[in-house]
């Protein structure tokens, strides 16, 4: 049987594809820098968020020079708190889980994005530079009213937030 050059240029171009295509999904589930949810992260009872003295009141609370930790909840429709409070240029670290379903915690205008999923702690840093405010969106289906599911992070003066009493209201 005779196979034509064209025919074996193109099963030839074929197998390499697969070949390719092979090698790129083999080293996108085991290449450097890709994790999964690792043992060691915290975790939290969904059920009894207000048994627990990270997230029984959502807050933000300095644990540091410029440094500082904030604690939100999502819930079916809304974050606590709203709005998130922090001081101009200081680190923030936001621990997020969520006491329902799960929801996405997206700051719009920024990189910051996490999943609040119930029974763990995402956890995000952020560094704030001048005053603004931005908008928190959920970014995962939640339920029937996901579209009206948002909050707030206030970025204020220090002195501004030293006269809020220092958290979030």
């Amino acid at each position: 049987m005779h196979i034509h050059a064209y025919e074996k240029l193109w099963l030839a171009l074929s197998i390499v594809l697969i070949l390719a295509l092979i090698g790129t999904v083999t080293y996108g589930a085991v290449g450097p820098g890709v994790a999964m949810v690792a043992d060691s992260q915290s975790t939290v009872d969904p059920g009894a968020l207000d048994e627990d003295d990270r997230f029984s009141e959502p807050r933000v609370e300095q644990v540091g020079e410029n440094e500082y930790e904030a604690y939100v909840v999502a819930y079916q429709f809304g974050f606590e708190p709203t709005p998130i409070v922090v001081p101009a240029n200081s680190t923030v670290t936001l621990h997020i889980t969520s006491r329902d379903v799960i929801h996405g915690f997206g700051v719009a205008g920024t990189s910051a994005n996490a999943m609040a999923v119930p029974g763990e702690v995402s956890e995000i840093t952020v560094e704030t530079d001048e005053p603004t405010e931005y908008g928190i969106v959920c970014n995962e289906y939640c339920g029937a009213g996901h579209h009206v599911m948002e909050g707030k992070i206030n970025v204020v003066s220090q002195s501004e937030f030293e006269d809020r009493g220092g958290d979030s209201e």
